[in-house]
């Protein structure tokens, strides 16, 4: 049965990204959730069938159909992040399926870092390798609320409970040890389809959601009016038209909160007040905006204002600093290290800095930090102390993902170098309660 346009518009949107080691299995699963799930065009199914055919296949790779590059389908490897949109009648998804090999690492934190969600992928004849602990410590980096930990490839080692259990526990203890909020376990295997859309009836001591099923369920928050409102500057609208003769707006799509008509606002870093006029929206005038909304600021006052400034509501003002200290995800080749003369991007703001420190990076292993490594390397994680040359209103990234967040840039051929969060690396792990849910069930 189609979906109707009516009924997507009554769904839900859930962002969710996919990470695993290689050959885990993280395309395949993506293909199986695609085609049971009805989502694949007959053509596209086609051109699958045919690809696979000619590699020898007596049945369909779904992994064609997320693997786009022709790279990925050579080596059978997924390299560049995928982007995928498809809707069940009870939610709408968009999907971004990231690399398992460790140089792509850092395309892992692209692709999860709007994502309100995680799946990530183990072999259930490996278990939970370093990749898995790597994955993870982005996902509690980025602050991902929901984390699924799908053990896949089940039909290799009997649809034995006791495998997926060890693993089951092995992964939520140390997520819980980097604060990951919670943890739902499935064992699946993508290749026959157990658990993925329909249950498995070779796992009948399972009793937990499929992999659909809990991406279909889980709670999704949009609500974020109750956050810091923030509008960075992207364009300053000034027609000077017979029309509009005096027209000043200051257009950006809202960050994070709500604007209203009449509220009293600073700007920053500046530090101007003002009270908002008027709020455009798809050229037309609304009373109240809020948070992803494309709008256009008008202010009662003239003030200077510019791309890269702030808006806010002058009771819920940031502090402003030049010193910003923050866990970073090292993404280039070229390693950071003290004393490296960067650009930092924080909104839609640019300006100079400088590392002024190193203090640690951090092991996967045991999660502990190596004081002052001098550098850090591609995907490394570590700690920084920055400079900036102008200051900055910074939030904290667990306050705020979309403020608290920036990247730096080589100023020489403009590479992205760095993935950063301000404040605390992690979130404080929950305390364990007697008889607690231990984040899986069968």
């Amino acid at each position: 049965m189609s979906t109707t346009t009516e009924e997507l518009s009554a769904t839900t949107l859930l962002r969710f990204a996919t990470a695993g080691s290689v050959d885990d299995g993280k395309s395949t699963l993506v293909g199986r959730l695609l085609h049971d799930s009805k989502s694949v065009l007959a053509d596209q199914l086609e051109a699958v069938e045919h690809a696979s055919r000619n590699r020898g296949q007596d049945t369909p790779d779904l992994a064609l159909l997320t693997d786009g590059l022709r790279a990925e389908r050579e080596q059978g490897i997924t390299i560049d992040v995928a982007y995928r949109y498809f809707a069940t009648p009870r939610r709408r998804f968009i999907l971004a399926d990231t690399p398992g090999h460790v140089q792509y690492t850092r395309n892992m934190v692209t692709g999860a870092s709007t994502a309100e969600l995680t799946v990530i992928l183990v072999d259930a004849r490996n278990g939970v390798v370093e990749q898995t602990r790597r994955h993870a410590a982005i996902a509690a980096l980025l602050r991902v609320p929901h984390v699924a930990l799908a053990v896949n490839k089940m039909d290799l080692v009997g649809y034995r409970e006791s495998v997926f259990a060890a693993i089951a526990e092995e992964f939520t203890a140390y997520a819980s040890e980097l604060g990951v909020p919670e943890v739902t376990a499935i064992p699946i295997s993508a290749l026959a389809g157990d658990n993925v859309v329909e249950p498995s009836s070779n796992m009948d001591w399972y009793g937990g959601p499929t992999v659909l099923e809990h991406l279909e369920t889980v709670p999704v928050s949009h609500d974020l009016s109750h956050c810091h409102a923030r509008l960075p500057v992207q364009y300053v609208i000034r027609p000077q038209t017979a029309e509009h003769p005096d027209y000043r707006g200051y257009a950006g799509q809202i960050a994070a909160g709500s604007f209203r008509v009449g509220e009293t606002v600073t700007v920053l870093p500046a530090g101007r007040t003002s009270r908002i006029s008027g709020i455009d929206l798809l050229g037309r005038p609304v009373d109240v905006a809020w948070t992803t909304q494309s709008v256009t600021l008008l202010l009662e006052d003239d003030i200077d204002i510019s791309r890269g400034d702030l808006i806010v509501p002058s009771e819920d003002v940031p502090a402003t600093t030049q010193d910003i200290e923050a866990t970073v995800c090292h993404v280039a080749d070229e390693a950071l290290t003290v004393g490296h003369r960067v650009l930092i991007k924080h909104g839609t703001r640019t300006v100079k800095a400088i590392v002024k420190d190193i203090p640690s990076r951090l092991t996967l292993d045991d999660l502990s930090l190596h004081p002052h490594p001098g550098q850090l390397v591609a995907n490394d994680i570590g700690r920084v102390k920055i400079r900036t040359a102008e200051p900055l209103p910074a939030d904290v990234y667990a306050d705020s993902r979309r403020t608290g967040s920036f990247i730096l840039i080589d100023p020489a051929d403009g590479t992205t170098l760095t993935a950063g969060m301000v404040g605390e690396s992690f979130a404080a792990p929950e305390p364990v309660q007697d008889g607690a849910d231990d984040g899986w069930d069968f």
